[in-house]
């Protein structure tokens, strides 16, 4: 079985050496070069093509992320996991929209970072623990404040009519309650639809649910209210 070939790359040397013997005493994998820097970085993946680059973020000259960039443009089958002490979610996003396949900290156990080598070289991606749930919890956030601007948008009678849609009626019940025409009421469902990104009426009677509508006073002169 052939064994996990590494790139190490990182401006210390005695943090390289560190991760040298850690690597080479596992049966798996074998440190086959390490950089100091972005361009020793590039030069060395050209020259040894390892399967995964372990990459510090501050790196001498264009740093880390650029290298990662660069890297996983010309050396696409070359995977790369960042090594760094800094837990900063910016950061993170950075280097996955660069090409990175993991985001490991330096304060990490061994088997935690030689899983993620692994799981590197299967092509697969690792992230943090604590760094996944804090990204995962912003990326929640942001799916917030995208649906309450996708609100914000919406008209009040298109408002009134996503209201009445969560209850279950029918565009012509809709068109009965809100004084529309049914063809009126079809054209705000489709304008609904495309607004919020929608796909049924079930998905939605579930916008409407979990955003406060169901059960909202329905429009002024409503015969049902």
């Amino acid at each position: 079985m052939s064994r996990v070939r590494v790139l190490l790359v990182d401006d210390h040397e005695v943090v390289r050496l560190g991760l040298m013997t850690l690597i080479n005493d596992e049966p798996g994998m074998e440190v086959v070069a390490e950089a100091g820097s972005a361009a020793e970085a590039l030069q060395a993946v050209e020259r040894h093509r390892p399967q995964v680059v372990l990459m510090d973020i501050r790196l001498p000259g264009r740093g880390g992320i650029e290298a990662t960039r660069e890297i996983t443009r010309r050396f696409p089958e070359t995977r790369v996991v960042i090594l760094t002490s800094y837990a900063d979610d910016a950061l993170v996003i950075q280097a996955i929209q660069a090409g990175a396949v993991g985001y490991v900290l330096k304060q990490v156990g061994n088997e935690e970072l030689l899983r993620a080598i692994q799981a590197a070289a299967r092509g697969e991606a690792s992230l943090d623990p604590a760094t996944t749930s804090r990204l995962l919890s912003r990326v929640r956030d942001l799916e917030r404040v995208g649906e309450a601007q996708r609100m914000r948008e919406l008209s009040d009678r298109e408002r009134d009519v996503l209201v009445q849609l969560a209850t279950g009626k029918t565009n012509a019940e809709i068109a009965a309650a809100l004084h529309l025409s049914e063809k009126t009421v079809r054209n705000y469902v489709s304008t609904l639809l495309q607004k919020l990104g929608l796909s049924n009426r079930v998905e939605l009677a579930i916008f409407a649910f979990e955003n406060g509508l169901a059960g909202s006073t329905l429009a002024e002169g409503d015969p049902l209210g």
